[in-house]
């Protein structure tokens, strides 16, 4: 695992915590590489064999995998030590947060003094109920949680953590899925294309918020969510790393931008935190604030229709045992037809993939760049295509 880039705002754990952080990170990889294999193995050898005898058919849903695998005792075992691991994780992370805090919020306040960017909060907003049910990932208190005035540490956390969680295949910066959907898409489909106002929905920490400032830097860069503190972190971390960002705390079903405001709107794994209503909210909301012939791109994990249903119903342990509730039922929507209710007409809406592979060669083999694709939903506004002089 390549080192994480380090900046102004990254916790920097001592010799014990760091051997805490790589032993976790040691376990995951073992747990995925040598444990993980093996459920298929039984799948295909004792509970499909049951199932069919049984049915006299194979199974057909990642629904009904779960029902045969949860009679299995390696199964259940693998489950319970990636759950573990998860809160390993959070813990071996947090001891460096707390040890650190007050100095890193100093750090942020200094930022926001000399900041070429900008950030807005608002205190009356009402975070969503379904982001603050439970704790997102497992990680304590969630993304949206304060505990002290100009509280932080949700957002440092989240930075050391994803990294960790994802085991460096989201890059140094973290940022693989913004840097994907630029290089893999944007610039192959629009190569000539300079959007001049550009929102990032569901921001949280800015990862991939921030590749957006160098690939368009004649742009203006919005980027928006519901939780302060990770808004707060965010605003820090992009002013350590020289990125000019105006971050603000709003809801994307529901901005208070006008009409007609942006060229590009994306989002990064934002829907799959979403439930089926919000995610037609959302949608509808980029209708209205697109320009004509603006875009959005919305930037997710691979969906189950992609997948054989043995794949689906492993995937789908995010839902049911890592705190993640839409996860699956995003996953099984009829997107386009959401989209097409939003508002888009049905030949300006596509869904497609990105490779997950990078040309700057952040990646290494073997890491999210040999895994296959994002999902993208994508449409423009209006039925005239994208312009280079919008």
């Amino acid at each position: 695992m390549d080192e994480q880039v380090q900046h102004a705002m990254l916790p920097q754990p001592t010799h014990d915590e760091l051997a805490h952080q790589q032993f976790v990170h040691s376990l995951e990889q073992h747990i995925a590489t040598q444990i993980s294999p093996n459920n298929r193995t039984i799948y295909e050898k004792r509970a499909k064999p049951r199932f069919e005898q049984e049915h006299q058919r194979s199974p057909e849903t990642q629904h009904e995998i779960r029902q045969l695998m949860q009679q299995e005792s390696y199964y259940c075992l693998w489950g319970a030590l990636r759950r573990t691991a998860q809160e390993m994780l959070w813990e071996s992370v947090n001891l460096s947060v707390e040890r650190q805090l007050p100095e890193l919020m100093a750090r942020s306040q200094q930022l926001q003094t000399q900041a070429i960017g900008s950030l807005t909060l608002n205190p009356t907003l009402e975070v969503p109920a379904y982001h603050t049910a439970v704790d997102i990932h497992c990680m304590p208190g969630g993304y949206h949680s304060e505990y002290r005035d100009e509280d932080i540490a949700a957002g440092v956390t989240y930075d050391r953590g994803v990294y960790l969680y994802a085991m460096g295949r989201l890059g140094p910066l973290n940022d693989a899925i913004g840097q994907a959907v630029i290089q893999n898409y944007l610039k192959l489909q629009y190569p000539d294309w300079q959007p001049e106002k550009i929102l990032d929905l569901g921001c949280s920490v800015g990862h991939s918020t921030l590749p957006y400032v160098d690939a368009y830097p004649d742009a203006e860069i919005h980027a928006i969510d519901v939780a302060a503190p990770t808004l707060r972190y965010a605003h820090a971390r992009a002013e350590a790393l020289g990125k000019r960002v105006h971050f603000s705390q709003q809801n994307a079903e529901h901005t208070d931008f006008l009409d007609a405001s942006f060229d590009l709107i994306v989002s990064h794994i934002l829907l799959h935190e979403a439930p089926p209503h919000a995610i037609a909210n959302i949608l509808r909301e980029c209708d209205r604030l697109l320009k004509p012939g603006g875009l959005m791109v919305h930037a997710e994990a691979p969906l189950y229709r992609n997948m054989d249903p043995f794949s689906a119903f492993m995937f789908d342990w995010e839902t049911q045992n890592n705190n993640e509730p839409w996860w699956g039922a995003m996953r099984q929507l009829d997107l386009e037809s959401l989209t097409l209710q939003a508002g888009f007409a049905a030949e300006n809406i596509t869904q497609t993939v990105a490779p997950m592979e990078l040309k700057t060669g952040q990646l290494k083999d073997g890491g999210f760049g040999s895994r296959g694709n994002w999902f993208l939903l994508a449409a423009h506004k209006d039925s005239s295509p994208i312009q280079n002089d919008l």
